[in-house]
């Protein structure tokens, strides 16, 4: 390989080079230099600088979804909790089917104990529903106003959920100060596992029969 030495470097013809030759010798080394800048520095730097940005910008739009829906989890969470707080106030409020005897029982008992004469005591048909079944009563009975008031009353104190219903009120013929009431008592209770799959095993044969 040949040696470079500085008695081989032209100096002399360099030195005769003119003005503009060496004002275009360095404009060229600078573009040379400026190019070799931009196309091996600045360029690859600016495009690793956008790539950077966009991946930042979409970083922020999954951070901003992923808080929104851990916000509505939290809020679903929350509704969940409330569900099953009133769920277990119901169960505590509703009856199994063994208790219905006993609280049909608890509220004849309290009209008698009002001072109301009872002259009709029919429970209906259970209407069944999702969970739950509807039992209703039908009461007719005869007494003053404020035995009626008391009966009332006390049924609204009951340890379980009866509504009273289709509620009428006339004097009777004996006697002006006596009233003849009749109303529907409706309690409810609880069905069983057994109960609540024949209910949804028969809305799925429904289902197939429309279908076809």
């Amino acid at each position: 390989m040949r040696k470079l030495s500085l008695s081989s470097i032209p100096f002399e013809k360099i030195g005769r080079i003119g003005r503009l030759q060496r004002l275009l010798i360095c404009a060229g080394t600078f573009l040379v230099l400026t190019g070799a800048f931009l196309f091996l520095i600045y360029l690859p730097k600016t495009k690793a600088i956008q790539e950077l940005k966009s991946n930042h910008e979409l970083l922020e739009i999954k951070l901003v979804k992923v808080r929104a829906a851990a916000k509505n989890l939290r809020r679903f969470q929350r509704q969940c909790k409330e569900a099953e707080a009133k769920f277990e106030l119901a169960l505590s409020l509703l009856p199994d089917k063994k208790e219905i005897p006993g609280l049909l029982e608890a509220i004849s008992k309290s009209g008698k104990d009002s001072g109301l004469e009872f002259l009709l005591f029919q429970p209906g048909k259970e209407v069944l529903k999702d969970f739950y079944a509807e039992i209703p009563v039908t009461i007719q009975v005869c007494g003053g106003y404020h035995n009626l008031a008391m009966f009332f009353g006390r049924v609204a104190t009951l340890s379980r959920i009866v509504n009273i219903s289709s509620l009428s009120m006339k004097a009777t013929k004996q006697s002006g100060e006596r009233l003849s009431a009749s109303c529907v008592a409706t309690t409810y209770r609880f069905l069983e596992a057994s109960e609540i799959k024949a209910i949804a095993e028969a809305k799925k044969k429904k289902k197939k029969k429309r279908k076809k």
